[in-house]
């Protein structure tokens, strides 16, 4: 475990066993260090679908002058961000959604940041939701998307039977109706459709069971 992931969970450790549990397990399956390294040092970052708030922790541990502003619509989610990463002076957590968060903030955001958001949603959502985070963006923003690649694979399928579990069977994650994995292709050709320009595509699942992968695109 890495220093900045140990300060990071110790920031939950007031939280129900069960919450802790759900934290603790989605540190250790997702790639979120290496999301937060092509993160830009300072500046504002938004985090949208954040959850119980692990990757705002980790963005705001690692650099102080970062402010991070967390959104998520499901409240349970934001109250339990509120009660640990929410306590450090530069995250806020709140309930919303990219929509309700660009029309409060629309181009003040030097980063935004989505991590396994876009694939809970239905595949006709995609275009609106990705121009719509492009409204958070000032010109030149820097924009994440980390999501499952649809590439075909054993790892594909699982990461679809395990989000069926945690959506549909045991309800810890909220969904719009999609559980949808596309090609790197077709995700890089809606990114270019909403205003990105795709800087770097990184393959991200080596020492994963889920195909994790990183678009790291800029507002143009």
């Amino acid at each position: 475990m890495s220093e900045l992931l140990d300060k990071t969970l110790a920031l939950f450790s007031e939280l129900p066993p069960a919450e802790r549990f759900h934290v603790r397990a989605r540190a250790f399956s997702a790639p979120l260090e290496a999301v937060a390294r092509h993160v830009p040092t300072g500046g504002t970052v938004a985090d949208v679908g954040c959850g119980h708030g692990l990757l705002s922790a980790m963005l705001a541990l690692e650099d102080p002058e970062r402010t991070v502003h967390g959104v998520d619509p499901d409240p349970r989610k934001v109250m339990w961000a509120a009660k640990g990463p929410g306590r450090l002076p530069n995250v806020h957590a709140e309930v919303g959604t990219v929509e309700s968060l660009a029309e409060q903030r629309a181009g003040q955001f030097d980063a935004a940041v989505v991590c396994d958001v876009l694939y809970l949603l239905p595949r006709e959502r995609w275009p609106e939701f990705l121009r719509t985070a492009r409204r958070l963006l000032r010109p030149g923003g820097r924009f994440l998307l980390k999501e499952a690649e649809g590439n075909g694979s054993w790892k594909h399928y699982k990461c679809l039977a395990q989000e069926w579990v945690m959506v549909k069977l045991l309800g810890r994650t909220k969904a719009g109706g999609g559980l949808v994995l596309e090609p790197r292709g077709t995700v890089e050709a809606l990114l270019r459709e909403a205003g990105f320009t795709v800087r770097e595509t990184v393959a991200l699942d080596a020492g994963y069971t889920t195909p994790h992968i990183l678009y790291v695109a800029e507002a143009t």
